[in-house]
């Protein structure tokens, strides 16, 4: 199936209090990696899988991000919706979906994660399953850091029977931070303003209601920049280099 995504919602309000020490007084999306904001590599990495409308979800000083991407960058629509005052993950979603009221699928994503997923096979996966998340994952042997997915022998996910990787164990399957979003997941939710994380909090509840999640597991290239171990390593990656 062509990939039909072509809206995607940054999470891009995060203090990046862990990264304070090496970026400055700076939003954590706009630290530079390889001489761009890491912020551009991800909406050129996106244009590029054909999305050209991005909702970026912004809170702590916004002004840095608006003030640098505008309402139009490379060719794609750019909206804001501002936090006044921190939401979480998944009160900023919900925020979002209040004001945009989105009715087709859509991207979701971390502002401070890189994925080189396949937005067409992310697609074609939830497809398939008629789900109403789709969960991208990346192999990792970090089994303090990450969690474990745990998928059946179709590709379902379920959520909130994941653990642990097991130390010493090569390689398990952790949440991406890039996922298929259809807007009927966030229906019973509308209400809710309250302060809500994805993992902790959104997810499980949905997971409870029966909803359907699905996951697509991916070799490419993953970063999440949020220490700043992992901050500099990013500066050599190929993949932002090649922007760059």
């Amino acid at each position: 199936m062509a990939n039909s995504l072509t809206t995607a919602i940054v999470l891009a309000g995060g203090l990046g209090t862990r990264l304070r020490s090496v970026i400055g007084d700076r939003p954590k999306p706009m630290a530079e990696v390889a001489g761009r904001p890491f912020l551009e590599h991800l909406l050129l990495y996106w244009r590029n899988q054909g999305v050209d409308q991005f909702i970026l979800s912004v809170g702590y000083l916004h002004r840095h991000i608006q003030d640098y991407f505008g309402y139009s960058f490379a060719g794609c629509r750019i909206e804001y919706v501002v936090e006044t005052q921190p939401l979480g993950t998944g009160g900023a979603l919900l925020l979002c979906q209040r004001q945009l009221q989105l009715v087709e699928p859509f991207l979701l994503m971390n502002g401070d994660t890189f994925f080189a997923v396949r937005a067409d096979s992310l697609q074609d996966q939830a497809s398939l399953h008629n789900a109403d998340w789709g969960f991208s994952l990346f192999p990792t042997t970090d089994a303090h850091r990450y969690l474990a997915a745990e998928l059946d022998h179709t590709g379902r996910l379920s959520f909130g029977t994941a653990k642990s990787g097991q130390p010493g164990k090569p390689v398990h399957w952790a949440n991406g931070g890039v996922y298929w979003v259809h807007p009927r997941a966030l229906s019973t939710f509308m209400d809710d303003t309250t302060h809500l994380s994805l993992e902790s909090d959104l997810f499980p509840r949905c997971y409870q209601l029966g909803q359907v999640f699905c996951g697509l597991q991916s070799w490419a290239s993953f970063i999440d920049i949020g220490i700043p171990e992992d901050y500099a390593r990013a500066q050599a990656m190929t993949c932002f280099l090649k922007q760059a």
